[in-house]
């Protein structure tokens, strides 16, 4: 969290009152990201952990050389994680929510997450305007800003919190040309 001349430090009042209205999102983005998966796969299944609770479901999911994860999430994790089957295959989304503009910290720490998960989508999910800026930076360091292991990438997403809708997604919506039945 960035400090501000003359405010010091945010008090964890102040911090819990912006996680309070972040996670005002979180079932309504898993709800319209739920909405996309039913018309692209058969199998999926997406849960809020940004409480760093897992469930058996999704841990179930994880092999065993990879448990090691979450000994690295029980102080961070993401805001929804989940998987979705394609072609008898288990792949991880991962989900990080912002009710800020997106900054390039935020995209360093879904890259986290989608990398520990050995994530194939890894969505950052913003109620702003995707930045110009990040946008230019991703096309200056192409392709290590929003690249992933593997030739997956990292996608920006804008979401407009009084349509529920989402406006933009960058540099493309990775569910428009995956469709496993």
């Amino acid at each position: 969290m960035p400090y501000f001349i003359g405010k010091g430090k945010p008090t964890d009042k102040e911090k819990k009152e912006k996680t309070k209205k972040e996670k005002e999102y979180y079932e309504t983005i898993k709800v319209k990201i739920e909405e996309i998966l039913k018309t692209k796969f058969n199998e999926f299944y997406l849960e809020i952990t940004a409480d760093k609770k897992f469930s058996n479901k999704l841990k179930a999911k994880i092999s065993d050389n990879r448990h090691i994860i979450f000994y690295f999430l029980r102080d961070v994790a993401p805001d929804i994680t989940g998987f979705i089957k394609i072609n008898s295959f288990w792949d991880f989304i991962v989900i990080e929510i912002k009710k800020e503009v997106i900054k390039l910290d935020h995209i360093y720490q879904t890259r986290k997450y989608a990398e520990l998960f050995d994530a194939k989508y890894g969505l950052l999910v913003s109620t702003k305007e995707i930045p110009e800026e990040i946008k230019r930076l991703s096309k200056v360091v192409s392709p290590y800003l929003l690249s992933l292991p593997a030739y997956k990438t990292l996608t920006l997403v804008h979401f407009n919190g009084k349509d529920k809708q989402f406006v933009d997604w960058f540099p493309e919506n990775p569910f428009e040309n995956d469709t496993v039945l």
